[in-house]
């Protein structure tokens, strides 16, 4: 990929993959709670899955609003 996009779309870019990664730990924190009761292997899987897109989330939100955010032990 050579494609050279300037700064306005590089942050919305940005702004999606953030956007997408808080759809996708909605989804996974509703499943991991759905699977808690009847498969807790499953939940386990889902929990964790849950906590990698709020890394992401975190990472992307220090890079579009930089020292906005409290800093988490």
């Amino acid at each position: 990929m050579t494609d050279v996009v300037d700064s306005d779309e590089l942050l919305r870019r940005m702004q999606r993959a953030r956007a997408c990664a808080r759809q996708e730990e909605r989804t996974w924190r509703a499943r991991s709670e759905q699977l808690r009761s009847t498969d807790p292997d499953a939940a386990r899987e889902a929990a964790v899955r849950t906590v990698a897109y709020e890394t992401v989330i975190t990472v992307l939100e220090e890079i579009l609003t930089p020292g906005r955010h409290p800093e988490r032990p």
